[in-house]
């Protein structure tokens, strides 16, 4: 029997978890789930939204649990959905409280703790110098409270979810890991070594983090030490604060993409700046959209030497004409007019079937219509002829494009190595788009064929959510790999300025190339002290010029200052209707009448030298 190559799609075999009626892991589906953004005392307008979270087919509801006022509400919540004949499983999110993970034990179906403040004390971003003495008592500490919180969720049947945040690490862990995907491994493995010494077993992990390559590269190295260790617990999948639109629903894709196509993830999160129960249907597109791929036809392959799968870099390639390849930020190309991609931001090059429209853009035309024009460039197929030397490959133009199949063998590309004039652009022909594109790539690297290679690919799509989440997996779990030079995209139904942003999009998820403002905005739950909503549209309608710029729009204090360090600057809600604003991790000012927050964070911007004029 063959042995499954690392580009086969399969998905990883894990233990098992139960929450209430819904297991996780093993041989179950990939769950799909959201979080309420009601006040969880409301105990009325809570269960409503539960009820619209299950109708959407949420499989699991989060619900925030501060206190234990909140867990004991959680158990009410619950017996009002039985009465309404709704069994859905609710867990409760537990920041800084373990009084409340003990009072929700009792009442929920699955506990979510965050190893980051469950025991160590509220992050302060000090550094903290700890002998190993000393550290292996911190250690002592974590397992004194950790294990009777055990026993009492196996006494009453309760999962755990161990919730990592990129953003709220504690200070002892980021003392000795730094704010790290490294740091947030070791942050899990405490809990879960104490986990295995005391046999529970009910357990889901998740690594969390807005930075899509810090998520992606956590979840990776988190299964490798699992493995070392022989655990195989089950993953819950999410990229925390994704923000609003286009952006919350690309950054989910590449993200929770990637790790699908490679078969990790058994429950997943899209988390969306919006009514929670519209976050289902994206989860659940990026559910059906890589399982479908399960039984395609087997991708030979193995990786090029030197690859490093947990954190890859991108493939050294040559730089073709100063624009494709090499050191250059991928290209995206745009296979219509430039009238019809509005300005911001422009392809870098456009495809013309007919020949050049002016000499003002880059153009791609078929090779048999290349007539030397300026900013013009010829695309050969190489599926219309059988020898590459047929090729007029001397022309004058400073690239030569060459399209090619994963059908084809690499090894026709060995006539072009060694030369600085030919950029590839590579199509699928597995089901697996990701996994074909990428062995073929790690075929050339092997070979040392250095041409830099342009994905394309074709999707007969309407729907735009459709195409951010198809596009988003393919071309982001290639991207985030480090084995695409540049985008090309299209989609016969929907606009061709929509199918370029979308592009765009991908690389910036990716962070690979920045073309627009990055708004990290939490997804609204019941510790939101603002319409946070409207007031992620107001943010963006001040900022959105501010390309160079990430901003974080937080609902609370409890994550935001933690989970938005990756941005530059901060609208972070302190309490009703006041709002602090940060520059990075330091508070500049607190508690601004909501009415003025804007404008004082546009001053803040200013005041640091980073406005520019729209």
């Amino acid at each position: 029997m063959r042995e499954s190559s690392p580009f086969d799609y399969r998905r990883r075999a894990t233990t098992v978890a139960t929450a209430g009626n819904v297991t996780i892991g093993g041989d179950a589906p990939i769950r799909v789930q959201s979080m309420t953004s009601t006040h969880t005392a409301d105990i009325e307008a809570s269960t409503e939204q539960c009820l619209r979270i299950a109708a959407a087919g949420g499989e699991l509801v989060r619900l925030t649990a501060q206190g234990v006022r909140e867990a004991q509400s959680i158990g009410l919540i619950k017996r009002r959905l039985v009465e309404r004949g709704c069994t859905v499983p609710l867990v409760a999110d537990i920041h800084f409280n373990p009084r409340a993970a003990i009072e929700a034990a009792k009442l929920t179906d699955k506990v979510r703790i965050n190893p980051g403040n469950f025991v160590d004390p509220a992050r302060q971003f000090k550094r903290l110098d700890y002998n190993d003495e000393e550290y292996a008592l911190e250690l002592t500490k974590l397992r004194e409270t950790f294990v009777p919180f055990l026993e009492l969720c196996r006494q009453h049947g309760t999962a755990v979810r161990l919730g990592v945040n990129h953003g709220s690490l504690s200070d002892r862990i980021m003392s000795r890991y730094g704010n790290t995907a490294a740091g947030m491994v070791e942050s899990v493995m405490e809990y879960l070594r104490v986990a295995v010494q005391v046999n529970f077993t009910n357990i889901v992990i998740s690594m969390k983090a807005s930075n899509v390559v810090v998520m992606v590269e956590a979840v990776r190295r988190l299964v490798d030490a699992m493995d070392r260790e022989d655990m195989h617990f089950p993953l819950h999948l999410g990229v925390t604060e994704a923000g609003f639109g286009e952006d919350g629903r690309v950054k989910s894709a590449v993200g929770i993409g990637t790790l699908l196509s490679e078969g990790l993830g058994d429950t997943l999160r899209v988390s969306l700046s919006e009514d929670p129960e519209l976050e289902i249907p994206v989860a659940r597109k990026l559910v059906d959209y890589v399982t479908q791929r399960n039984g395609h036809m087997p991708i030979e392959g193995r990786p090029a030497p030197g690859f490093n799968a947990l954190c890859p870099t991108r493939r050294a390639t040559t730089a073709v004409a100063g624009i494709v390849g090499g050191r250059h930020v991928p290209v995206v190309v745009a296979a219509c007019a430039p009238s019809q991609t509005g300005d911001a931001p422009r392809p870098d090059f456009y495809y013309s079937p007919t020949g050049a429209l002016n000499s003002e853009d880059r153009f791609i035309v078929p090779a048999e219509r290349y007539d030397g024009a300026p900013n013009t460039f010829p695309l050969f197929l190489l599926n219309d002829y059988n020898d590459i030397d047929y090729f007029d490959l001397d022309c004058p133009a400073a690239i030569k494009w060459l399209e090619v199949n994963t059908g084809h063998d690499p090894h026709v590309l060995m006539h072009l190595a060694g030369r600085d004039d030919i950029a590839v652009v590579l199509t699928a022909t597995n089901d697996n788009v990701p996994g074909d594109l990428q062995a073929y790539v790690h075929r050339m690297e092997a070979m040392g064929i250095k041409l830099p290679v342009v994905m394309r690919c074709d999707y007969a799509d309407n729907d735009l959510e459709w195409l951010q989440v198809k596009a988003g997996v393919d071309m982001g779990t290639v991207a985030m790999n480090g084995r695409a030079d540049g985008l090309w995209l299209t989609a016969t139904g929907l606009p061709p300025q929509a199918v370029v942003s979308t592009a765009f999009a991908i690389l910036q998820a990716a962070r690979l190339r920045t073309t627009h403002t990055e708004f990290i905005s939490c997804p609204s739950c019941g510790r939101t002290m603002f319409d946070l909503q409207t007031t992620v549209q107001r943010v963006k309608a001040a900022t959105a010029h501010l390309t160079h710029l990430k901003i974080g729009v937080m609902g609370c204090v409890v994550n935001g200052p933690g989970e938005m360090a990756d941005a530059d600057y901060g609208y972070v809600g302190a309490a009703v209707g006041r709002i602090s604003l940060y520059k990075g991790k330091e508070c500049i000012e607190k508690n601004i009448p909501q009415e003025q927050a804007i404008d004082r964070l546009v001053e803040l911007i200013k005041a640091h030298g980073d406005w520019r004029e729209p």
